[in-house]
């Protein structure tokens, strides 16, 4: 080998330089790479059936089902909760499964818990030194039994990760079978669960209370993130049944109808929600002086059980004090309650009718509210929504209490009728009920600025944010942002992308109906964000690739300017070459108002699109007959977002007289 390398190299060596042929050219081109534009296609992956390339439910879309009974006690003496749970879990899929996987999420108010590890101990998602969790009697499984014999429980192995439980079936459970799970648990509630659920004194909000089968689907199988705080939830649904015993004193309010009105108030109460339910009007159905006289309850000693019953949501909470007034009015059968202790009232005896007024402009503008009732819980979490269910504290005025109230109920829709995986794409509900909310908010208090204004506070943040680099791309889990911008990326940033999309790239009208058909397409169904984008493309009838890539995907600033801008008057006309200039990655429409020499002005509005054939420069030439500009400006009204506009104006130099 070492004599052929010698001899190829004396070949080579030997050769005059005159007779070397020519270098092959490259047969390839070395500059070529893919199309990395902002205006390049989005891929969303093949439709396999379960979903359709038009963003719809596809004619093999399936989701599993979970039915609960519950019997539940509160001991104010232990400050906890007991429960005998029945779980009956269908599986819908083509798959067989094994086991399943619970949501045990008290358990992360355990010591030692990954929730105390991710998030200090005092902050609003922190465990505040509580260490709490579930202690199971029994995990089993009912066993079917042939010809009416008595159904056999075999006890079930489990294994405890962090918030998830692993439960392993006595059997595999086949494609269209239903497994039983009974189990029976207590914890100790904690005064502060992360500020979702919890208890102030006599009051208790119980969230997140019992153990829920998590969503098995085509996207991620098992989805087994666990609880941490920030991100929420994702769940299946079902029916409930709901049993809760209580001191005798007490008030419930539950997500599910109430079942047992007669048993647990006097007749006086019953006749007043009888009357609620047709009135648009607000009715005490238990007042402050009958707290205090005793009136407001059937009887003083022992326990009394309240019954609820809710058909297809996907979870049940409760709340219990007692000395919660409650208020009622109703939208369309559907009642909007308010519960709220005397040193509440002040503000909260509005709050039934803050809550229809909610319920009505949602439904009016989006989707019909499917369920018997929506209720407003005064106590000490912040704002949290479940279904049927807002809890917020009392708030410093009228203005700030409806905002959180009619943020809470929008929550309704989004993510409790369009069931997305808040624990994953938190921006699916947070940022579209932030954006809904902009229109209730102007509908209860005109006088502080119509929808467009407050839309106009929410770019002015995001603006500020995107000067100071602070800002993050919104798709991304919510537990890995930092608390401090959650509020921003989660909620604001997104409510402005779709602000933009319907006033500035859309059109309402177009709009509005593809975010209605998205609602109604995915109501009780569980879309991913690429279902949202096709949809809404699919019924707007316009590609918004470069939309989704720039305001949802990726992170590009904006900032439009102008390169250069040529003014040439022959006779009576002057005509106007504008270069505008695109100084950012991302792109959005042309808004451009020319305010002339005779004073009029002149707007010129270009759609994002001229941008993509050259993403940095846009020129257009104007004719004016008899008038000149003075002035040209960018985004005057400030409806675009914009980084810099310091360099949105162009002003005529000064007219030099000889």
């Amino acid at each position: 080998m070492r004599l052929i390398r010698l001899i190829a190299l004396a070949a080579v060596t030997a050769a005059p330089l005159a007779a070397q042929a020519p270098a092959a050219p490259p047969k390839f081109d070395k500059t070529g790479v893919a199309d990395t534009s902002i205006f390049a296609p989005m891929l969303f992956g093949t439709p396999s059936g379960t979903r359709t390339a038009s963003g719809a439910p596809g004619a093999r879309y399936w989701q599993n089902r979970a039915d609960y009974d519950i019997k539940t006690t509160l001991d104010t003496t232990t400050k906890s909760v007991s429960a005998d749970e029945t779980l009956r879990y269908t599986n819908n899929s083509p798959d067989t499964l094994t086991f399943v996987w619970l949501q045990t999420e008290q358990n992360a108010f355990r010591a030692n818990s990954l929730n105390g590890y991710i998030f200090p101990e005092n902050s609003r998602f922190g465990a505040r030194g509580f260490q709490g969790g579930y202690t199971f009697s029994r995990i089993e499984q009912v066993m079917p039994a042939a010809g009416g014999a008595k159904p056999a429980r075999k006890a079930l192995v489990t294994r405890e990760n962090e918030t998830m439980t692993k439960v392993n079936l006595a059997e595999p459970l086949a494609p269209g079978r239903t497994a039983v799970i009974e189990m029976a648990y207590k914890f100790p509630v904690p005064e502060h669960g992360a500020d979702r659920m919890g208890r102030d004194g006599s009051l208790y909000e119980i969230a997140q209370w019992y153990p829920r089968v998590a969503v098995y689907d085509e996207i991620r199988g098992w989805n087994i993130e666990p609880y941490l705080g920030q991100g929420e939830f994702y769940l299946e649904y079902g029916d409930f049944s709901l049993a809760i015993t209580v001191p005798a004193g007490y008030i419930v309010a539950s997500t599910g109808a109430l079942e047992n009105a007669k048993e647990v108030l006097p007749p006086p109460m019953v006749a007043r929600l009888a009357e609620a339910a047709k009135s648009d009007k607000v009715v005490r159905i238990i007042t402050a002086e009958e707290l205090a006289s005793g009136a407001a309850r059937p009887k003083h000693d022992g326990t009394i059980t309240w019954k609820f019953k809710a058909k297809n949501v996907r979870d049940a909470v409760w709340a219990a004090a007692p000395d919660y007034q409650w208020d009622a009015s109703s939208y369309k059968g559907a009642y909007a309650f308010a519960y709220y202790r005397p040193n509440a009232a002040k503000l909260w005896q509005d709050a039934a009718d803050m809550s229809r007024m909610s319920i009505q402009e949602y439904s009016e503008r989006w989707f019909p509210y499917p369920w018997p009732h929506i209720s407003a819980i005064e106590g000490p979490i912040s704002g949290m929504e479940y279904p049927m269910i807002a809890m917020e504290d009392q708030s410093r005025t009228a203005q700030e209490l409806y905002n959180v109230v009619t943020h809470e109920i929008g929550h309704m829709w989004f993510p409790m009728i369009v069931g997305s995986n808040e624990r994953v794409y938190m921006w699916q509900d947070e940022g579209f009920n932030t954006f809904i909310n902009t229109f209730s908010e102007a509908r209860r208090f005109p006088a502080e600025g119509d929808q467009m204004r407050r839309a106009l506070g929410e770019r002015s943040m995001i603006e500020g944010l995107m000067r100071a680099n602070r800002d993050e791309p919104i798709n991304v889990g919510p537990d890995r942002i930092n608390p401090m911008f959650l509020g921003f990326q989660a909620y604001v940033k997104p409510s402005v992308g779709l602000q933009l999309l319907r006033q500035e790239i859309l059109g309402p009208e177009a709009f509005d109906d593809a975010f209605r058909t998205y609602t109604a397409r995915w109501a009780f169904k569980h879309p991913t964000p690429a279902d949202f984008f096709r949809t809404m493309e699919d019924a707007s009838g316009r590609r918004l690739d470069w939309f989704w890539r720039e305001w949802f995907i990726e992170n590009p600033h904006f900032d439009q300017a102008f390169d250069d801008v040529r003014v040439n008057t022959r006779g009576d006309t002057t005509t106007v070459d504008v270069a505008y200039a695109n100084r950012a990655r991302g792109v959005l429409p042309i808004r451009a108002r020319f305010t002339l020499s005779d004073g009029t002005t002149q707007d010129f509005n270009y759609p994002a699109e001229v941008w993509s054939t050259n993403t940095v420069q846009y020129r257009r030439q104007y004719k004016f007959a008899g008038k000149k500009p003075v002035k040209i400006e960018l985004d005057p009204e400030h409806r675009l977002v914009d980084t810099d506009r310091s360099n949105n104006v162009w002003n005529a130099p000064p007219t030099i007289v000889p």
